[in-house]
């Protein structure tokens, strides 16, 4: 375990790679401007397994009033994301009031984002055996059973101890990349330019 990746922790899981037309190096150099120039970034996101409102929020907010962070973890992997790199001019932490994304941040060919500060590359073991759905549906179910398949986004909270199953291995991912999510925390993105 790490001071990231512990018991009770809350951990925004997210697989990552080209978008956009991106290469990962370019997201993140130009993410670390952002946050250099703006004090946050604006990091990007499609799909509802990590809606900005019924998902994140809820999720994020349970964690901080427990006075604990939530850290984005994510997994590099090899993706070919070539949809047009469509910048988001407004976004909305409640779809109804929306406010002018500064210059200094672009946000590209997606329809949600994670709001995050001091995004750095960091090595962790993320034992998925070892985590539960926080939030949502599938709330409890866990976390190595989830990210089966498609879905490649996840808000989880870390168990004292992986679950004893029949499966011959433990589910684990490398992370590559970690960011610590800011206030509000996830938006809802518009007026793709």
């Amino acid at each position: 375990m790490t001071q990231i990746i512990k018991p009770g922790a809350g951990i925004l899981f997210m697989k990552v790679g080209t978008h956009a037309k991106e290469s990962l190096e370019d997201i993140i150099a130009r993410k670390s401007k952002e946050i250099q120039d703006t004090g946050y970034a604006m990091w990007g996101y499609g799909g509802n397994t990590c809606h900005p409102r019924t998902m994140v929020q809820p999720f994020v907010q349970s964690f901080r009033q427990k006075g604990q962070p939530i850290f984005l973890c994510m997994q590099q992997m090899t993706s070919n994301h070539f949809a047009e790199q469509l910048r988001a001019s407004e976004c909305s932490s409640d779809g109804i009031n929306w406010t002018k994304i500064p210059n200094t941040i672009n946000v590209l060919g997606s329809r949600f984002a994670l709001v995050i500060k001091g995004l750095r590359k960091e090595e962790h073991i993320l034992p998925l055996d070892q985590t539960r759905v926080a939030v949502g549906n599938n709330v409890g179910r866990l976390g190595s059973r989830y990210l089966l398949g498609q879905v490649d986004k996840a808000c989880l909270e870390v168990t004292d101890k992986p679950e004893q199953t029949n499966e011959a291995q433990t589910k684990e991912v490398q992370i590559n990349l970690v960011a610590e999510l800011a206030d509000p925390y996830a938006v809802f993105l518009r007026d793709h330019t």
